[in-house]
């Protein structure tokens, strides 16, 4: 596990510093408004949750399959948000913005599901709070249905970026995004109908 966490540790340096040289130098630092930057603090705020949730129900089941997906999700999530706050850091631009969330898509006026939902695919504090309570089986369904939707709404973020930022380690990164969670929907579909469930949308 040490190790893991070292190399861990040099991958997000390495891409830290191709940032620099791609782009994100000071002869090339995106602009606070910039697509680069807005989905750098959007996606980072929309990993949060996805990591926060995946540890709720690794403590919610036993089930082998569900625990290893939700660690891994956490796991990979974790690394991209710390890549995401390190490139804003390196760019010297604030991590919170006073634009709604997703501005930089021009998609800042588009309404929120309210209680804790900022983006789409965001659980509500109220979802949170029932995954929290649930347990076995029904906390399985309830994640991966959360989870399909969570990832939906991440794609389209990563679309976004891959279509509209300028920052070449950054878009690849972005499309890294989209084809894993492409294929995590898939995974998490069937395990769904494995547990005569389907995903809410």
């Amino acid at each position: 596990m040490a190790g893991a966490a070292a190399a861990l540790l040099v991958a997000v340096g390495a891409l830290t510093y191709a940032v620099a040289q791609d782009g994100g130098g000071s002869s090339g630092t995106p602009a606070a408004d910039s697509a680069d930057a807005g989905f750098a603090r959007d996606m980072a705020v929309h990993h949060q949750q996805a990591v926060e949730m995946s540890y709720i129900v690794r403590d919610r089941t036993d089930d082998k399959d569900v625990r290893l997906l939700a660690y891994d999700i956490a796991q990979t999530q974790a690394n991209q948000r710390g890549m995401l706050l390190g490139w804003l850091d390196l760019w010297e631009l604030p991590k919170v913005s006073s634009k709604p969330p997703m501005s930089w898509m021009g998609m800042g006026d588009m309404p929120s599901a309210g209680d804790g939902s900022l983006m789409p695919g965001m659980a509500t504090n109220a979802e949170m709070k029932k995954l929290q309570g649930l347990s076995g089986r029904q906390a399985e369904v309830f994640y991966l249905q959360l989870m399909t939707e969570h990832h939906k709404g991440g794609i389209h973020m990563a679309e976004g970026c891959v279509d509209r930022c300028a920052v070449g380690v950054e878009k690849r990164l972005a499309q890294g995004m989209v084809d894993g969670q492409r294929s995590e929907i898939e995974l998490m579909a069937d395990m769904l109908k494995e547990r005569d469930a389907k995903p809410r949308s």
